[in-house]
């Protein structure tokens, strides 16, 4: 729909403004997930993670993805997935995604579908920085 948002920034992700842009009357529930940088990965000690987008293919299959999120739970409201691209440090903020619709359990299933679809299927590639070397990630199912 027209008043969903997809976008890839090299921004700090404004999660607030997010979720103000995508709330109407119609919405009764609204489920934020904030993928995060953590400080670690298997234990070992993280410094940042670097991200690489191909942004226009990247929008595109966000796209893609709100299609399908609408598909498979006609009762959403709006959708918004914002990605950051390039250097972040721990705790911020590498992907918001918001999902409003008239009840929660909606939500939330759209939501949890949504992260782990765009893992499998947006071309965005992450690089962990470690103190002691550096490796990409492939797209993988969270945890």
């Amino acid at each position: 729909m027209d008043q969903d948002i997809f976008e890839i920034t090299r921004e700090p992700i404004d999660k607030a403004g997010l979720e103000q842009r995508l709330l109407t009357g119609a919405a009764g529930a609204i489920v934020t997930f904030d993928g995060v940088v953590r400080n670690q990965t298997k234990g070992r000690p993280v410094v940042s993670l670097q991200y690489e987008a191909y942004a226009p293919m990247a929008v595109k299959e966000m796209r893609r993805l709100g299609d399908e999120i609408r598909e498979r739970w006609p009762e959403v409201d709006r959708i918004g997935i914002v990605h950051r691209f390039g250097e972040l440090k721990i705790s911020e903020s590498s992907v918001v995604i918001v999902v409003t619709s008239p009840h929660r359990r909606v939500a939330f299933e759209a939501c949890r579908f949504a992260i782990d679809r765009l893992k499998q299927t947006v071309p965005i590639w992450k690089k962990e920085i470690f103190e002691d070397g550096e490796v990409w990630v492939e797209g993988q199912l969270p945890d």
